[in-house]
């Protein structure tokens, strides 16, 4: 039943997957205070390649010091950290499993506590009720968008030459590329606004200086929102369009999400919640698609792929969970997860941080990883609360990503 799953995925460069499972990326929190990895952050990734993970997605690399995602950023904008990043690249790759590093800019999603002034293609705030946790953006000049395409190019190179088997370019959940694809943020009249084809000259741009730098058979991913899921924004048409165009570039693999800060469709606890869509862009394009997002259950990891044209599955909080995933489910033991809903036991306060106290969650046991130790499967809520704010202070309780 599960030999789909471990069938191995050739890409067009030649580069193969040993099997069609991967760890979606997630918000570790475990970079140092000058910005790099910890020993913890290389630990936990070699448990996950050692769990039998055909490719790993690291949470985002972020590209400028100045502006950061989240409290715990690793951010690449040198050599500096290359030793230690070359640990990192190295426990990622154990037991033939890849490692591929996700590259990005916040954009205007950069929290007050992080950033005092975030810079955005257009000057349009963050509405709703994430709002009040981020400044409002200033425009990017176009020497800023310029400069910004190559700190995105660095980053990969530095990602390659530490041994990263892959990057990825995080163009999904209103962060700064979403931001430049997206009509509603996205309100330009120079070369980088109006039509689609403008909008999406950032990513073109991030992608060929990409391309150039690491050469033609060096995997680069995309990650994009099959759509934002806002009235105004960027549109299931549109997402495909970008998708065929960056195809006929030469992208080598495009994993689908969707949403952002405002319409968090990603962080939906539904049951395989972009797989129609992923389904529908595999069949129009001659180029991978993976797809994450609910699963939890052996059967739909099964029929994703054995009922459509997708290629790779995604696993995310599971794998947290329970880090050797792959190899429960090659050698039959695995069972169906059921994730912990947290709760302070005030119904008030769970609508209020909710979305926060399981991220946190997530993070704290993905230190516990890193230190060796098992995860802790529990549902209370204020323990990662508490957890957050003595490792980072009130300022973690921005808000923040998955």
């Amino acid at each position: 039943m599960t030999k789909q799953l471990f069938e191995p995925l050739t890409l067009k460069n030649g580069i193969t997957i040993k099997n069609r499972l991967y760890k979606g990326a997630m918000s570790e929190a475990l970079g140092t205070k000058d910005y790099g990895p910890t020993e913890e952050l290389i630990h936990v990734y070699r448990r996950w390649a050692h769990g039998g993970i055909g490719m790993s997605l690291t949470g985002n690399v972020m590209v400028d010091s100045r502006y950061l995602g989240e409290p715990g950023n690793v951010v690449i904008e040198d050599e500096r950290h290359l030793e230690m990043l070359k640990k990192w690249a190295e426990a990622g790759t154990e037991d033939d499993s890849h490692i591929w590093m996700q590259i990005n800019h916040p954009g205007k999603q950069s929290p007050k506590s992080m950033t005092k002034k975030p810079v955005a293609p257009s000057a349009v705030p963050i509405t709703g009720p994430a709002g009040s946790g981020f400044n409002a953006p200033r425009a990017m000049t176009i020497e800023e968008i310029k400069d910004t395409v190559q700190r995105f190019v660095t980053t990969a190179e530095v990602a390659k030459k530490a041994g990263f088997t892959g990057v990825q370019i995080h163009g999904a959940h209103g962060y700064l590329v979403s931001q430049f694809l997206s009509p509603r943020d996205n309100q330009r009249t120079d070369e980088y606004g109006g039509t689609l084809e403008n909008r999406m000259r950032f990513l073109v741009e991030v992608y060929e200086g990409m391309r150039a730098a690491l050469g033609k058979d060096y995997p680069i991913s995309l990650k994009i929102n099959s759509t934002d899921f806002r009235e105004g924004s960027f549109t299931e048409e549109e997402s495909t369009a970008v998708i065929r165009q960056m195809a006929e570039l030469g992208i080598d693999l495009v994993e689908i999400s969707g949403g952002d800060y405002e319409k968090p469709k990603m962080m939906s606890d539904g049951e395989v919640y972009f797989l129609d869509y992923a389904q529908k862009i595999s069949q129009e394009v001659d180029v991978p698609i993976a797809v994450i997002g609910g699963f939890r259950k052996k059967t739909s990891m099964v029929d994703a792929l054995a009922q459509t044209d997708v290629a790779m599955i995604g696993i995310a909080r599971p794998l947290v969970l329970r880090p050797d995933l792959p190899n429960r489910l090659a050698n039959g033991t695995y069972r169906d997860i059921e994730l912990p809903r947290l709760t302070t036991g005030i119904k008030l306060l769970d609508q209020t941080l909710g979305g926060f106290s399981g991220l946190t969650y997530y993070e704290q046991q993905i230190s516990r990883l890193g230190r060796g130790l098992p995860p802790l499967k529990h549902t209370n809520a204020w323990s990662p609360i508490f957890h957050l704010i003595r490792t980072h202070g009130p300022a973690a309780l921005s808000p923040r990503r998955r």
